[in-house]
């Protein structure tokens, strides 16, 4: 029995007329223990895949089972990294997380919990900004956040919707290798969401296209043959991370050329005239 399932998944927003099918005839299965990376194009409808995993919708037609029953909300069980940080703007960075560890750890101690916090504060570099509140955190930082909260639940699945765009290249690495820490000691099952092909070739075990839409489906999956733990300066040298990049990328491209010849719609734009400023001037004085 597949550990995440989606069974001919479609996705619509509206009716009649003004029915827009975001996702069609999605078919996915990930097993116990599996990283897979699903890159796309923006507004490919990823983020809507993310939803529907999560429960936070429902498919218009098809299945999405979790450990073979349908998935009917949200749940611990699968802990979500948002790419809009999803923070609770009156909490604290300790108080965020604490509402976290509260829902998936209801009977542990106090002092349980609080090292729990503290610790996944720090694994986040942000003990120095453990009791301040979102708006005084930049937004990287309020990714950092968002990371931590999500795996302080323990959670049976990851669940990563772009978590690390906004991040620099330094934290996005440390915070890349963190979460491949804490999935390779459980072997937790992961989704990653991304448009970075890199970061979904030195991460998962399986790359997933998604086409864009209207109407997005899956393209062929490829599988990553590189040992772990792997060493990002070492996989420039390795001759299959750079088949398995040139393919994927190939692969991107020409659907994304596909799309563009599909779509050769002509914009008229606004007739625009310059501001005579020297006039706003004069009557100012």
């Amino acid at each position: 029995m597949a550990y995440l399932e989606l069974k001919n998944v479609c996705k619509s927003y509206g009716s009649g007329d003004t029915e827009t099918k975001v996702l069609d005839n999605i078919n996915l299965t990930i097993e116990e223990g599996e990283f897979v990376a699903i890159v796309g194009f923006t507004g490919s409808g990823k983020t809507t895949l993310v939803n529907l995993i999560n429960g936070l919708i429902k498919p218009t037609s098809g299945e999405v089972l979790f450990k073979g029953k349908p998935i009917e909300d949200t749940s611990h069980e699968r802990g979500v990294i948002f790419q809009n940080y999803s923070l609770l703007p009156w909490l604290t960075v300790y108080q965020n997380i604490e509402m976290a560890v509260n829902e998936a750890f209801p009977n542990e101690t106090k002092t349980f919990k609080d090292h729990r916090i503290k610790s996944y504060v720090e694994m986040v570099s942000l003990s120095h900004a453990i009791h301040k509140r979102p708006k005084e955190l930049s937004g990287g930082m309020r990714q950092r956040v968002s990371v931590a909260r999500a795996l302080s639940m323990d959670p049976e699945m990851i669940i990563m919707d772009e978590p690390l765009g906004a991040l620099d290249a330094l934290t996005r690495g440390n915070l890349q290798d963190e979460i491949l820490n804490i999935w390779n000691k459980n072997k937790r099952t992961a989704l990653l969401i991304t448009n970075d092909v890199d970061e979904g070739i030195y991460m998962a075990d399986r790359i997933i296209p998604l086409r864009p839409g209207p109407k997005a489906t899956l393209g062929p999956e490829f599988k990553i043959d590189i040992d772990r733990p792997r060493d990002k300066t070492a996989l420039n040298d390795n001759a299959a991370y750079k088949k398995t990049r040139n393919a994927i990328i190939e692969y991107l491209m020409d659907i994304g050329n596909e799309r563009s010849s599909e779509t050769n719609e002509i914009y008229e734009l606004p007739e625009l005239k310059p501001k005579d400023l020297r006039w706003e001037f004069k009557a100012s004085n």
